[in-house]
C-alpha cells in the first residue's frame, strides 16, 4: 500500500495582516455602535421638530385652541379604531363651505382654496402625515386614548401649535419608557383631550393618581407591556 506523506500547510504571507486588521475592526466596531445608536435615538434621528408645509395652512392653535373644539370632532375614530382618522374635506366643510349664504367662515380665503377645490372634485386634500410609525409597529390610538393616555402625552400641546409638529420622538426606547411605568402619565377618562390637564386639578401627585387609574384601568404589568409581541405583530 502507498503511504501517504503529510504536507505541512503554510499561510501565504499576507495572513500576517489578518490579526492587525482584525484588532483595528474590534477597536473601530467598539467606537463605531455607541455613535450610531446615540445618533439613532437622538431628536435628529427620530425627527422631533419635523413640520412639513401642509396644502392648507391649518392651526390648531386657533381651533383646538382658542375655539376649543374637541380633538374628536375631527378625529373620529380615535376612540374605536386603530388609527386617528384625519378630516375629510365635508368635515371641514360643516363650518367653511362657501355656499352657505352668511355660514361659510372665510369662504373667500384663498388659503382654502385647496379644501374648495377637494369638495368640488370630489378628492381628497392631500395632508402630509406627521405622526408617522414604521409599518412593523402595531399602534392602536383606542387602546391608548380608553386607558387613560392623553392626546397631549405623544402629540405635545396640540392646542398651541399654529401648524402641527412633531412633539416626541415616538422611539422605542421612549415608548418602552411609558410602557414600564404607564402611572406617570395616565389621567381620568374624561380629561383625555383636556390639553391643559394636570394631576393637580384632581388634587393630587401624578404618581399617586397614575397609580389609582393603572388598578382602575386594569392595565397589565410590564411584563406584558414591554413583550416584544405587544407592538411587533
Amino acid at each position: 500500500m502507498a503511504e501517504h506523506k503529510r504536507s505541512d500547510f503554510v499561510f501565504p504571507p499576507w495572513a500576517n495582516y489578518l490579526l492587525p486588521l482584525l484588532i483595528v475592526a474590534v477597536l473601530g466596531g467598539a467606537l463605531y455602535a455607541p455613535i450610531i445608536v446615540g445618533y439613532g435615538f437622538s431628536p435628529k434621528a427620530t425627527t422631533v421638530g419635523y413640520q412639513p408645509k401642509q396644502p392648507v395652512p391649518y392651526s390648531h392653535a386657533m381651533h383646538a385652541g382658542q375655539l376649543g373644539i374637541d380633538c374628536r370632532f375631527c378625529h373620529t375614530t380615535v376612540e374605536n379604531n386603530t388609527y386617528a382618522a384625519i378630516p375629510n374635506t365635508q368635515i371641514c366643510m360643516s363650518c367653511h363651505s362657501p355656499q352657505e349664504a352668511g355660514n361659510g367662515i372665510r369662504k373667500n380665503s384663498e388659503k382654502l382654496q385647496p379644501l374648495f377645490d377637494s369638495y368640488e372634485s370630489g378628492l381628497p386634500v392631500e395632508w402630509i402625515k406627521v405622526h408617522d410609525l414604521p409599518d412593523y409597529v402595531y399602534f392602536n390610538h383606542s387602546a391608548h386614548v380608553n386607558k387613560g393616555i392623553g392626546c397631549a402625552s405623544c402629540h405635545g400641546r396640540i392646542d398651541k401649535m399654529e401648524e402641527v409638529y412633531l412633539d416626541q420622538p415616538l422611539s422605542m426606547s421612549w415608548c418602552l419608557d411609558c410602557h414600564r411605568a404607564p402611572q406617570k402619565h395616565l389621567r381620568p377618562a374624561e380629561q383625555i383631550t383636556n390639553m391643559s390637564w394636570t394631576a393637580a386639578d384632581e388634587g393630587k401627585d401624578q404618581l399617586t393618581l397614575g397609580a389609582e387609574l393603572k388598578d382602575f384601568y386594569n392595565i397589565h404589568d410590564s411584563t406584558y407591556m414591554t413583550s416584544c409581541s405587544t407592538c411587533h405583530r
